[in-house]
């Protein structure tokens, strides 16, 4: 992370950028706390200005989110960078390290400032790779008293154990990581088919919604599967080539009632695109039960079809094998 400073004269920093030789989401989670207190913002504040902003960012998920080593979610990143103040340029850099971390990409430290030359230019080391999971360094300097308390929180603790027992916690037996998994979720009935988009056959509903379809079509969504640790759940993305991101929720109203869809609020507190995803049978068999957080209901097929274009909906939980699904968990795009 770069941190553009000011004169002597005690000015806060003029500018915070995103931190490009972090490598893991702690450092990354750091480097927000940091822009937090550069802001000079409460959380309070921020949640307010985010507000004004047109988005959904409450206090409490502030404190929560930046309390973590976890890697953010996007839409966070997105609204808590713009509510710091920062322009459409500066958070995009900020959302494309973010990708970078969760893709697994290897660090760059180039960017310098020199335009000004009362700046002092602050550039992070690059840490040494193939230790993602190892405590932060200090990497950032700051002027005076926000010195001090982002050292505080950059010596934030935290190692390879604590990414494992959310892993495991989270999806029993499922490899997934800390940070999320792409993956590829196939029902056990008729594994030749992925969860991908479709349409209401019935014709009721004209939103995009999830069915299966063939595996592997160009247009299809990348599934990328998000821990939420602190309440043992998932979201289910989609990243779509057209389309973008979208959190897979469970319609609640009107003539798509049961069916699931692809939706652009991907906030924790959005209860209905929250799942658990749970193992069913025997361990060697590799099933998966996929429920909607805080539900006795599970996620099947309609009417226990077996063809293309067969629709993912909400159900009362059968134990059927359409309500089964293989998960596998493969490379990022």
């Amino acid at each position: 992370m770069i941190v553009e400073e000011g004169g002597d004269d005690g000015e806060s920093p003029a500018e915070v950028l995103p931190p490009k030789s972090a490598t893991s989401p702690a450092e990354f989670t750091a480097a927000l706390r940091v822009l937090r207190t550069w802001s000079g913002l409460t959380y309070r504040q921020l949640s307010t200005r985010a507000t004004e902003l047109g988005g959904v960012l409450p206090a409490s998920t502030i404190a929560t989110t930046l309390g973590r080593t976890t890697l953010p979610r996007e839409s966070f990143v997105e609204s808590f960078t713009r509510a710091c103040g920062l322009g459409d340029e500066q958070v995009r850099r900020w959302l494309d390290a973010r990708t970078r971390i969760a893709m697994g990409s290897p660090p760059r430290v180039d960017e310098r400032i020199t335009d000004d030359e009362r700046v002092n230019v602050v550039v992070l080391p690059e840490p040494r790779r193939r230790q993602r999971w190892r405590a932060p360094l200090i990497v950032v300097a700051i002027v005076g008293i926000v010195l001090v308390g982002a050292l505080g929180y950059l010596t934030w603790p935290f190692g390879a154990a604590s990414k494992s027992k959310v892993a495991e916690a989270t999806v029993p037996g499922l490899a997934l990581r800390e940070i999320g998994s792409w993956a590829q979720i196939r029902p056990v009935r008729s594994p030749e088919f992925c969860l991908a988009e479709g349409k209401d056959r019935t014709q009721l509903y004209s939103g995009t919604i999830v069915a299966q379809q063939p595996c592997g079509e160009a247009a299809s969504p990348r599934v990328f599967i998000d821990p939420v640790g602190e309440v043992n759940a998932v979201q289910i993305q989609w990243h779509h080539p057209d389309t973008g991101v979208g959190c897979l929720t469970v319609v609640n109203e009107g003539m798509g009632h049961d069916l699931v869809e692809p939706r652009d609020d991907c906030g924790d507190d959005n209860m209905e695109s929250l799942f658990t995803i749970g193992p069913a049978g025997p361990p060697e068999a590799a099933h998966y039960v996929i429920s909607p957080i805080g539900t006795s209901q599970c996620l099947g097929l309609r009417d226990q079809d077996t063809v293309a274009g067969t629709e993912v909906v909400r159900e009362r939980c059968s134990g059927a094998p359409d309500q089964m699904f293989l998960i596998d968990l493969i490379p990022p795009p």
